[in-house]
């Protein structure tokens, strides 16, 4: 089935078989981003953004996608690296394997928040797992970027 999407800010048509997941659609495409940690919906290595959302895209089948855009970190280059300077900052960046989809996920807390609290942060990021750090890093440098440090 051909589906059209834009992907970053450039619509282009893919093909995708019916029971295909977006994850593998958007790595097939050049999006080498998006990981897979889990297959389960428990990690969050794979959030993208469809239409400013973040959302797991090994839970999402590529042609519900049809006619959204798609945001991956290779869209957000600037406000990533603005980020993850601050991980690194801040003791938090360890491996690295699970921070494309853990800078999507606060870059869209960041659009969608205002002032939010430390309870209101840990609950936005549940479901980013990150076997490397213990977490309280991360939760200053998410502070920090959101300006609530």
């Amino acid at each position: 089935m051909q589906i059209e999407v834009i992907v970053n800010h450039k619509k282009i048509s893919l093909k995708v078989e019916n029971n295909e997941f977006l994850s593998e659609t958007l790595r097939a495409h050049g999006m080498l981003s998006i990981r897979k940690g889990c297959d389960t919906t428990c990690c969050g290595l794979c959030s993208v953004w469809v239409d400013g959302k973040p959302t797991l895209s090994c839970a999402m089948l590529s042609f519900r996608a049809n006619g959204k855009t798609i945001t991956t970190i290779e869209g957000v280059q600037e406000e990533a690296k603005t980020f993850a300077e601050i991980l690194v900052a801040e003791g938090a960046e360890q491996c690295g394997f699970c921070s494309p989809g853990f800078i999507m996920t606060v870059l869209a807390m960041k659009n969608e928040l205002s002032n939010p609290t430390d309870s209101e942060i840990i609950h936005y990021l549940t479901g980013n797992l990150c076997r490397c750090t213990g977490y309280l890093g991360q939760l200053r440098a998410v502070k920090k970027y959101l300006g609530v440090l």
